[in-house]
């Protein structure tokens, strides 16, 4: 696996990794989202042709997602933001972890206390539940890199924004930022 270093304003944010399988999924997913839209012009009559076409692809590269328990808005903003990702630069956003429950991000927290011996080394990659964005509903966590990338550079006209250095995977969405050109500050780590 390669790393592809990632600054922002100068600044070292992380580094992601980078897989050449992701290529060929992305490919194909495109190829699967165009042959849809014939079927999806079909079932809408005409209307979101291509975002029906896009959720369609979407279920067959990414059978197990889930985006239920989303806010309405940070939903409505990734499947935005993902079809036009896929449609505009043919790049891929899935989702491997939206919303959580409060039992859930607690067990995370207490997995990460263990593992890192203390629950001040795991407030670097994981927050109890009353602090966590993904409880709230507000937090993504993405794959593949080229599509966190894509979030990265663009996420800002969908309110969408990387907000911890050492999780290039990690978004938020803040609408409040959208349409600013200003951007939520970039912790360095979720406890930081």
């Amino acid at each position: 696996m390669t790393y592809v270093r990632r600054r922002r304003g100068g600044e070292l944010v992380g580094q992601m990794p980078v897989r050449r399988r992701d290529h060929a999924y992305r490919h194909l997913t495109v190829v699967v989202a165009v042959l849809l839209l014939p079927l999806a012009a079909l079932v809408t009559g005409g209307g979101r042709v291509r975002e029906r076409a896009c959720e369609w692809a979407f279920r067959v590269r990414y059978p197990f997602e889930d985006l239920s328990g989303l806010t309405p808005g940070t939903r409505a903003a990734f499947i935005a933001a993902r079809c036009a990702a896929l449609w505009h630069d043919a790049e891929l956003i899935g989702l491997t972890s939206g919303h959580r429950m409060y039992a859930e991000q607690h067990e995370l927290f207490l997995e990460a206390v263990r593992s890192y011996g203390s629950e001040r080394a795991a407030r670097q990659w994981v927050l109890p539940p009353e602090e966590s964005s993904h409880v709230r509903g507000r937090a993504l966590d993405v794959r593949p890199t080229e599509g966190a990338r894509w979030l990265e550079r663009h996420g800002g006209r969908f309110g969408l924004y990387r907000t911890y250095a050492n999780e290039w995977w990690h978004f938020e969405y803040w609408p409040e930022y959208r349409g600013t050109g200003k951007q939520p500050p970039m912790r360095p780590t979720p406890g930081g």
